[in-house]
């Protein structure tokens, strides 16, 4: 609890004690109406300040003028009236404790959300031969050797250089598992060093690390307003002078009716009194207090989860997809290629041909490059010159003085060299040598644990059409498709190719339904953004991916993304709930305002309770943990 809140908390203990004592004191005259006052004072000053501000600026139209009106009018028709002020100050009294109430419950929220930024390290240890010196993380280059003891958090993106150890990676991904790491393995900002001492050199500046993006990630997230929050928003706007000029109808019209047409005893005060009713039960509170607070909830309940969203408004798209395309490799594959057939040509043996392959590839990190290599072995590779990577096609090199080539089909093509198709399903790697084809090579790649679950559970939460967009060729992507049970599959595709197809997709969906894409390579980036939701695969995607993206589902596990889909429906329901029974209710009870049949007991009771029961509701979006259980299991 904040300071502010618990003196808020203490000024209505305060308030409510002096009103019991007041109405079991028989005080009358003068004295009465002062002795009324302190406590109204004490639990509304604030309010009554907030509204004269608002006049002042020229911005009236909001809940303390609506408050400070009724009560300011209970008070003088209590002076002028019948003597009774109770109603005044337990009307202010009941709207501070709804106050506090929703404070709380932004503030419950908020540190959930918050939990997320305790990544920012405070200090980096760095041995300079004297012993461990601390220093700002802003400080430390690229290539620094920094040291990680147990019970410490990884400042700074890295590769262990020294040591081995468990970390424990759920700030970044939501899993509970500690992850084994040793030497050659890389690890990410956020992180915690839960055993063994870790030297770790690092790859990356504290700006660009993977804490400080999702830091930034959170802190802009509140600044993109969903629809509804939007809607809320003009609501307001329009529904608050509305219902000024309707009291102010409300406490004139039927008296003035009554008094000069029907002849009739004019009743002002009476229609002052449900004036005044009428405009504390239309307080838009529980609408403007628990939309946002719902979205936030949410927010806060999926990072718990490990699925950074970007803004409320992509978390309420989310809700509504329809069509879901991934990218294949990193995204429903591991990723993990490994050389699964060697077809020379002849005069080549299987070592030339593997040799030749790797030695073209060895300066690439890409998926197939580290499986030649790692199948050539270090020791086979020979020294290139002058290689040349061609986007989407291959790599060409200089090798002891005669050209080589290695890629797809279409880099053959592109170098009028003839080739021989491979049969076989996989990635199929064509190598040339000084213009002439020498041999493909085979090399397929690992569905991931739970692809398979995922894909068949989007149908569950309401996804229609499944898409894969792939570089790969025809024959591997069509088996994968095949083997996942994917709707529509669209293969040997250029970044550009990938765009177009997208663009398609987009122009043929079915009205309100959003597109979501799933990538996490460099060449995605450009389809992330074209999509109508862009989701980056994994803390392991590149930098452009997660950049380019709305959401970044923070492990490798296609799971996640049902997970994500769920947390935003259910952020919806709660919104619909809200808004729904909000709007109801005021409805009725102004209804009943108007015509006598409540008063402004009830009035604040109604407005109070119904900002209550839609903040608890709103809080149900942060609790999302049976089904993410079960997902994970899966």
């Amino acid at each position: 609890m904040t300071k502010k809140q618990k003196k808020n908390l203490i000024r209505i203990i305060i308030t409510s004690l002096m009103l019991i004592a007041l109405i079991f004191i028989s005080v009358q005259g003068i004295v009465r109406p002062v002795l009324y006052f302190i406590p109204y004072l004490i639990i509304g000053y604030d309010v009554l300040i907030k509204a004269g501000k608002g006049i002042i600026n020229l911005q009236p139209f909001d809940e303390c003028f609506l408050m400070s009106l009724a009560t300011v009018g209970a008070f003088a028709l209590g002076l002028f009236g019948d003597g009774d002020y109770t109603e005044a100050v337990a009307v202010m009294l009941f709207y501070q404790i709804g106050e506090w109430f929703q404070s709380y419950a932004v503030g419950k929220s908020r540190n959930n959300i918050s939990s997320l930024m305790d990544l920012r390290p405070d200090y980096v240890n760095i041995d300079d031969g004297e012993g461990l010196r601390r220093v700002d993380p802003d400080e430390v280059e690229i290539g620094t050797i920094i040291t990680v003891a147990p019970g410490e958090r990884i400042p700074l993106d890295g590769i262990v250089e020294n040591g081995t150890g468990a970390i424990d990676t759920s700030a970044l991904t939501g899993e509970s598992i500690p992850r084994d790491v040793s030497v050659g393995d890389e690890v990410y900002s956020g992180c915690i060093d839960l055993t063994g001492v870790l030297r770790i050199r690092t790859t990356k500046e504290f700006e660009e690390s993977t804490a400080a993006k999702i830091m930034e990630m959170v802190e802009n997230a509140s600044c993109r307003k969903s629809r509804s929050e939007a809607f809320i928003t003009k609501f307001a706007r329009v529904y608050t002078p509305f219902v000024v000029i309707s009291a102010v109808l409300l406490a004139l019209v039927p008296p003035m009716i009554r008094g000069l047409i029907l002849s009739m005893d004019p009743l002002w005060t009476t229609w002052l009194y449900r004036a005044m009713s009428f405009l504390v039960i239309s307080c838009p509170c529980a609408l403007v207090i628990s939309i946002p607070l719902t979205f936030f909830a949410g927010i806060g309940g999926a990072g718990k989860l490990g699925i950074l969203v970007k803004g409320a408004n992509f978390l309420e798209m989310l809700s509504e997809t329809g069509t879901v395309v991934f990218d294949k490799t990193g995204t429903l594959t591991k990723g993990v290629f490994e050389v699964t057939d060697i077809n020379p040509e002849s005069g080549i043996t299987k070592d030339e041909l593997l040799c030749l392959a790797a030695s073209v590839e060895q300066y690439s990190n890409h998926p197939i490059a580290l499986s030649l290599k790692k199948a050539a072995g270090k020791s086979a590779l020979m020294q290139t010159e002058d290689a040349q990577v061609i986007a989407g096609l291959g790599i060409k090199a200089v090798i002891n003085g005669e050209s080589a080539a290695v890629g797809n089909k279409r880099m053959m093509e592109s170098l009028n060299i003839e080739c021989r198709e491979a049969d076989k399903t996989g990635t199929v790697v064509y190598a040339a040598k000084n213009g002439k084809f020498i041999g493909s090579i085979i090399i397929s790649d690992v569905l991931k644990d739970n692809s398979r679950e995922a894909v068949k559970s989007l149908r569950s939460v309401g996804v229609k059409k499944t898409v894969m967009l792939t570089g790969d060729n025809r024959q591997t992507a069509e088996k994968i498709a095949g083997e996942l049970g994917l709707s529509e599959v669209k293969s040997e595709l250029l970044p550009g190719d990938k765009v177009d197809a997208m663009t398609e997709i987009l122009n043929n969906k079915n009205g309100k339904e959003a597109v979501v894409y799933v990538g996490d390579g460099i060449n995605d980036a450009p389809v992330l953004t074209c999509a109508d939701i862009g989701i980056a695969m994994g803390a392991m995607g590149s930098d452009a991916a997660i950049e380019a993206s709305d959401i970044v589902l923070m492990d490798d596990d296609p799971m996640k993304l049902v997970t994500a889909i769920r947390v935003s429906s259910k952020c919806m329901r709660i919104v619909k709930e809200n808004i729904y029974f909000a709007i109801g209710i005021k409805i009725l009870c102004l209804v009943l305002g108007a015509l006598g049949i409540t008063n402004m007991w009830a009035a604040i009771f109604a407005d109070v309770g119904v900002m209550i029961i839609a903040v608890l509701n709103a809080i149900r979006a942060l609790m999302y943990k049976g089904a993410s259980k079960k997902e994970n299991k899966a």
